[in-house]
């Protein structure tokens, strides 16, 4: 466990000694909540410390931002706040930290690959939660924003200085509309359907969207998913004929 809290970049309590993290047997408990996903049965699993990591996630993006990037307006700012506390982006994270080699999962939810990846989000949210009361007093339900703010500081400006690069990026959609608009040409139509009735599917939805006379197919694991990738090919597709 400590070793894994090390690999996170975080940094024992203040006043903890040379080789003590300085967290008690109820901070250590409440981590190791957080890493037990509701599937595994247990009495005590991950769900409300991922409903208090919800919270301590928005809250700590918004300082990260404002620290950060204090020039910014308050709509740009919420634009990479929608970003940096997605569902995907708190996926990868917990891809980037190994988070699979200390959770505990049910057997089915082991199984189930197609849905790793929403375990990985809920596990990561509910440990964010965690870190907060464990760095504070969890008897008290004080929290402490410092360990969530060292863990995830890095991945946040690695993220936000990859959107920047390329704003598009896994947001087609909203690029597609800019540009139907600045064309005069209204918002774009989408079309979508169930291809297959295969859970986990990865193309299980197709779907067709048309801006004007353009357009463009994608498929997806969700309908939101297809949209993206429709978007995406619309956009590729425009400016391959316009250069």
């Amino acid at each position: 466990m400590l070793a894994f809290l090390g690999s996170l970049g975080l940094a024992p309590k203040p006043g903890a000694g040379t080789n003590d993290w300085g967290l008690s047997t109820a901070a250590l408990a409440v981590i190791d909540e957080a890493l037990t996903h509701s599937s595994a049965g247990r009495r005590v699993n991950h769900e409300h410390l991922e409903f208090l990591g919800d919270a301590v996630l928005r809250l700590a993006a918004s300082l990260f931002l404002q620290q950060d990037h204090p020039s910014f307006s308050v709509g740009r700012q919420a634009a990479l706040r929608a970003q940096l506390v997605s569902d995907r982006w708190l996926a990868e994270l917990g891809q980037r930290c190994n988070i699979e080699q200390v959770w505990v999962l049910g057997a089915m939810a082991a199984g189930d690959a197609a849905g790793r990846a929403t375990v990985r989000a809920e596990i990561s949210e509910a440990l964010i939660g965690a870190l907060y009361l464990a760095w504070g007093d969890p008897a008290s339900g004080r929290g402490e924003l410092s360990p969530v703010l060292q863990w995830l500081t890095p991945h946040w400006r690695s993220s936000v200085n990859a959107y920047l690069a390329n704003p598009e990026r896994d947001n087609w959609k909203s690029a597609l509309q800019e540009w139907s608009q600045a064309q005069g040409l209204g918002l774009p139509h989408y079309r979508c359907q169930e291809l297959s009735t295969r859970h986990g599917d990865p193309e299980r939805f197709g779907c067709e969207v048309r801006a004007g006379d353009r357009c463009g197919i994608g498929r997806g694991p969700s309908r939101r998913a297809a949209e993206q990738a429709a978007a995406a090919a619309a956009l590729a597709a425009i400016r391959q004929q316009s250069s």
